[in-house]
């Protein structure tokens, strides 16, 4: 996936694509009635390039969709270029994880699976600083503080008016990994607590007894789009990250996160579980 293309661009391009189907009209009939070529019509669907909000609007008019649809779609327009508040710490983020911001940043719900540390969006600062201080690359401590600053304003999009619902279901080996000290390891289990009683997150435990899994893969988020075709899912490894977006890669990892999350204790139960391992540390 380009990391270029932003979150809104590519909605704008299955919205356009979608309205087009709808009406039964091909890319040329579309250009005609607007006065452009056919493949400006494709470009404008297929999220590469810039666009122009009066074409977009002429278009959504053509298509007959409703004044909601197009008043949306040309916002998305105005906005394909819009960057998001990691732009201030570019200096910082490697490109993937830039690429992951903008996902999140307009995603409408996130699918966790960690099975090694928790994930980012519930982590608390003296996790993150444990984490990074562990990394096998030494870090200066003004760098940790700036990545650590980080996480931690990426977190705010699960406290804005419509934030993204999260899923998370844990391995039981990160609720038990202690991470930093016994200290902030329980502070880290409190958090989790708290993040569980959330109207916008869904926290489980997949407990050891379960045994082998379909997700013995590794960690990984599904970012769920407005719509199933603006899914992707991130998984992040040593060196790099992959973003899949292929509709057998998406199938694999739903089917493998719906495995799961039916296999790991409920919310009340894993709540629960988190307490009794908490008491131990």
């Amino acid at each position: 996936m380009p990391a270029r293309a932003t979150t809104r661009r590519r909605q704008l391009g299955a919205m356009m694509r979608k309205f087009r189907a709808r009406k039964g009209m091909t890319l040329e009939e579309a250009g005609r009635l607007v006065g452009v070529s056919k493949a400006t019509v494709s470009r404008y669907e297929t999220q590469e390039g810039p666009v122009k909000w009066p074409i977009v609007d002429a278009l959504c008019r053509e298509y007959g969709a409703s004044d909601a649809e197009r008043e949306a779609v040309v916002s998305l327009a105005k906005d394909a270029k819009q960057q998001g508040w990691w732009s201030s710490f570019a200096d910082s983020i490697p490109e993937t994880f830039n690429l992951l911001l903008t996902l999140e940043d307009e995603a409408i719900r996130e699918d966790h699976f960690a099975c090694v540390y928790v994930p980012g969006l519930l982590q608390t600062r003296g996790y993150v600083e444990a984490v990074q201080h562990a990394c096998e690359m030494r870090l200066s401590p003004e760098e940790v503080e700036r990545l650590v600053d980080i996480r931690m304003k990426r977190q705010e999009i699960l406290s804005r008016p419509k934030p993204p619902h999260l899923w998370a279901v844990l391995d039981e080996s990160v609720i038990r990994r202690v991470v930093g000290s016994p200290a902030v390891m329980r502070n880290q289990l409190d958090h989790l607590l708290l993040a569980n009683e959330s109207p916008n997150i869904t926290l489980q435990v997949l407990p050891f007894s379960k045994g082998a899994h379909s997700a013995a893969m590794g960690s990984f988020v599904i970012l769920g789009g407005a719509e199933p075709s603006l899914d992707v899912v991130y998984v992040d490894i040593q060196v790099s990250s992959i973003f899949m977006e292929k509709d057998e890669e998406l199938e694999r990892y739903r089917l493998a996160f719906d495995y799961i999350r039916a296999q790991a204790m409920d919310m009340n139960s894993s709540s629960r579980f988190i307490e009794r391992i908490r008491e131990e540390i």
